[in-house]
């Protein structure tokens, strides 16, 4: 998210973010790749990504934060509320999309808020530049048959182009779709579209 930001006016990139719902890739898939699971439940697995995300953290110089007890916590918080959120405003306010994915991304990885309550969705939404009027409209929009469809069709459609988790990137590049899963692939990305990769934070 937050690298892809600072490439897209340096590649010839059309950046679109689209809200889906984690859960229901996980739970979609899990039929076909017979138990899906996140990597955190994966014991060894576990104990090498919090080695990795420090790691990943200075290199791409993002703030993120975890520990072990940390896993649980991403594990167990509900984000529906906040995708159905972000989900509304795309549908009337897309020029606070950007700014609203990255205050919630910080908000759960960098300062451990549980997004999944009302008002901190709301602090959030002010945060990103909404005014207290408008993040409250969005708010009671959340539970609307019309963003719960956008949402659904939104991740449907990530599943369609073979999203499997997050974070999942799809260029469309010469008539073709390309899917990257992870956000160690950024380079692969830039060799496939032609775009000279600078390194995490280019100038």
């Amino acid at each position: 998210l937050q690298v892809l930001c600072r490439y897209q006016h340096i590649w010839n990139i059309d950046l679109r973010f689209r809200p889906a719902f984690l859960g229901g890739i996980m739970q979609a898939t899990e039929i076909f790749l017979k138990g899906n699971k996140p990597p955190a439940m994966l014991p060894k697995r576990a104990e090498y990504m919090l080695k990795d995300i420090k790691r990943m953290a200075k290199y791409y110089q993002v703030p993120v934060r975890i520990s072990e007890d940390d896993f649980q916590r991403v594990l167990g918080t509900g984000t529906l509320g906040a995708m159905r959120f972000i989900t509304a405003t795309d549908m009337t306010q897309p020029q606070y999309l950007e700014p609203l994915s990255r205050e919630f991304w910080i908000h759960f990885w960098s300062q451990h808020e549980d997004i999944s309550q009302p008002e901190n969705i709301l602090a959030v939404a002010r945060q990103a530049g909404l005014s207290s009027e408008l993040a409250q409209k969005l708010l009671e929009m959340i539970s609307s048959p019309a963003v719960k469809n956008r949402l659904r069709e939104t991740t449907e459609e990530a599943i369609k182009y073979g999203a499997f988790g997050m974070p999942a990137v799809v260029a469309h590049f010469n008539a073709e779709p390309h899917l990257f899963f992870g956000s160690d692939r950024l380079e692969l990305l830039g060799s496939v579209i032609g775009e000279k990769w600078l390194g995490p934070v280019p100038s």
